[in-house]
């Protein structure tokens, strides 16, 4: 998986802005891919010239212009190959992990602050992604619930952990 599949995926429902693209990948997407604002417009570009996504140049009243990204018959048989292609194993890239990991070369009360942290972090996070969740769900389809409600169940097991973790480190 890599941004032009997400990108053509957003495309699939309906034509974008490349604003509108940004937006959901810091949005929705922002639980389960991670993509910076800088390689949104270049993918889009490179996409284009490949004949991926048409752009159109909207005029706007009292606003600038927009460009409207559309997906051609060749990115949607791209997107289909991405989709029947063998799904990748999930990667988990964390800092908070890593130093978590090595927290025996520290004192017991910078791994308690760490954890305090990732306990606040992560409950934002399942705030913001349970209030996204009540929102929408009525307009979701079954495999977008399905996904949403992972990450929802993946940041209370780790809240949970990282709480009982706190209790071991506490008692020491």
């Amino acid at each position: 998986m890599n941004s032009q599949d997400v990108i053509l995926g957003m495309l699939m429902k309906r034509p974008l802005s490349g604003y509108e693209i940004k937006q959901l990948f810091e949005d929705i997407f922002s639980y389960f891919y991670s993509s910076s604002y800088g390689t949104i417009y270049p993918m889009l570009h490179r996409m284009e010239k490949e004949e991926l996504i048409t752009k159109e140049n909207v005029l706007q009243e009292g606003k600038p212009n927009k460009n409207v990204f559309t997906i051609t018959d060749k990115g949607k048989g791209q997107f289909n190959a991405y989709l029947h292609s063998p799904v990748e194993t999930d990667a988990i890239k964390s800092d908070f992990l890593m130093r978590l990991y090595f927290g025996q070369f520290v004192d017991n009360d910078v791994v308690i602050q760490w954890l305090n942290k990732a306990q606040g972090q992560t409950q934002k996070q399942l705030d913001e992604l349970s209030k996204k969740y009540a929102i929408y769900k009525d307009d979701m389809h079954p495999a977008h619930m399905i996904c949403i409600e992972i990450g929802i169940k993946e940041y209370r097991a780790k809240l949970e952990t990282i709480q009982e973790g706190l209790v071991r480190l506490e008692q020491l």
